[in-house]
């Protein structure tokens, strides 16, 4: 943040800020390189995937994958296990057939689907990483003969992966790696150029990659936040240490639900997301005032999606542990008083 906001009065001594820089200077493509070279460090890809910092978030991915990688008369396999990828599927249907393969609604969204099968002859295989509304989380992939798509908007960088196995990856900057704004999108090179529909040149991957991100202008401060939050994650000991801090964090906090009973979780607890812990009152009559007093503590959000209700915490890479420990210390305080 300090970063940041020193670059917004005079960027790397220039005397200008990063809010006026040209977005074809030298100044700003060390920016780029940087945060692209820092991507493909941290998920440990080589020259066969490229890296695309791309505007609007993931919604707009929901149309631009299916059409780079969908023709109309082929069709996907959509695995929906929550409100996002839902979406996702439905705006692919726009441009070709969409088979959903897996939906877990029938439990509410509260567990991942993972007895499911796929057509050989499928474009590829799209899930969502991690579901921030419902509090559910892929710990294990699926092992697939197709491409794999996966929208990591809210678990990108959390942890450990084998990146390699996918061929398509994009992730909205702003939960775990910058400010909103900015869409990362990491592309196996193999996996474009198939489809027969004409493409608008600002939603042609290919056409992105061959003008480094830089068809039009860029979001350049997004890029940049982006850029300093990759430095301090390879800083603070890259994916191994991201990951053994969120396991701390949401060990912590689903003991504690678990412990008390005045607390409940619905999720499947092999699929409890390390990034969004989604629970409930058991006695729903509580949950204003137990809302009212993480507002006092200054806790915000804890308030959970309006399609689900509760209470819901998120714990992306850049909530330290503390934070934890102090709303888990107010769980416990609320339930000696009120279970």
């Amino acid at each position: 943040m300090e970063q940041a906001s020193q670059a917004i009065h005079d960027f790397n001594g220039t005397g200008l800020s990063i809010l006026e820089i040209g977005h074809r200077t030298a100044h700003f493509q060390s920016v780029m390189d940087e945060a692209i070279s820092a991507v493909k460090q941290l998920m440990q890809i080589g020259e066969n995937h490229d890296v695309l910092f791309l505007h609007g978030g993931a919604t707009t991915q929901f149309m631009e994958v299916p059409m780079n990688l969908l023709d109309e008369q082929a069709t996907a396999a959509y695995h929906v296990n929550g409100i996002w990828g839902k979406k996702a599927a439905t705006e692919a249907a726009l441009f070709g057939k969409v088979n959903v393969v897996a939906d877990s609604s029938d439990r509410n969204n509260t567990y991942i689907q993972k007895d499911f099968s796929i057509s050989e002859d499928a474009s590829y295989l799209h899930i969502t990483s991690n579901n921030t509304v419902e509090g559910t989380q892929w710990h294990h992939f699926p092992q697939t003969n197709v491409p794999l798509v996966a929208d990591m908007s809210s678990d990108i960088f959390c942890r450990p992966a084998d990146y390699n196995r996918f061929a398509l990856i994009y992730a909205g900057a702003q939960k775990n790696m910058g400010a909103a704004g900015v869409n990362m999108v990491v592309v196996r090179k193999d996996v474009l150029g198939k489809v027969k529909r004409r493409l608008p040149t600002i939603m042609d991957y290919q056409k992105h990659i061959a003008a480094g991100s830089l068809i039009n202008t860029p979001p350049v401060f997004a890029v940049y936040v982006s850029m300093l939050t990759l430095r301090w994650i390879i800083q603070e000991g890259g994916l191994t240490e991201m990951g053994k801090r969120n396991e701390a964090k949401a060990g912590l906090l689903y003991h504690t639900i678990d412990s008390l009973p005045i607390f409940k979780s619905t999720v499947e607890k092999e699929d409890r997301s390390l990034m969004n812990a989604v629970f409930f009152l058991t006695d729903p009559s509580l949950e204003t005032a137990f809302l009212d007093e993480c507002k006092k503590e200054g806790m915000v959000g804890v308030k959970g999606y309006r399609t689900v209700g509760g209470l819901r915490v998120s714990m992306y890479n850049a909530l330290p542990l503390s934070s934890v420990e102090a709303i888990c210390s107010l769980m416990q305080d609320f339930a000696r008083r009120k279970g």
